[in-house]
């Protein structure tokens, strides 16, 4: 089991910047992947970012490819999402999520069995 704890969402003007924090606690030496995931209201939940165990691969979707950043630090358990350029339309609660099998990366949240409680970000114009 593992357990994941978002930190780090707000509210900022457009063009600005957040980082998110994503800490993992339980079963944390196992090889897991992980990933970011968001969801606007009255939208479907949608991919953001994803990263290998190692750290050596990672995922975006196009829509924050050049303005998002994930990485990870294992020695913390803990996952980042630097995201730079903020516009009105990245506003949603954000989820971390994570799931064995750390050597790829996947888009699909079908495949992340654990799960974060969220946090939000705002975005304002």
């Amino acid at each position: 089991q593992v357990q994941l704890v978002e930190s780090g969402g707000g509210l900022v003007q457009a063009g600005g910047s957040l980082r998110l924090s994503c800490a993992a606690s339980g079963r944390t030496s196992s090889n897991y992947r992980m990933a970011w995931f968001r969801q606007a209201p009255g939208k479907e939940r949608e991919f953001v970012a994803a990263i290998t165990w190692s750290g050596s691969s990672s995922t975006y979707a196009d829509s924050v490819k050049g303005r998002f950043t994930i990485w990870r630090d294992n020695a913390k358990t803990t996952v980042y999402l630097q995201m730079n350029s903020l516009k009105p339309e990245d506003t949603a609660v954000y989820y971390c999520a994570a799931d064995r099998g750390g050597w790829y990366v996947s888009r699909r949240p079908d495949e992340y069995g654990y799960w974060g409680q969220g946090t939000q970000v705002t975005i304002s114009s």
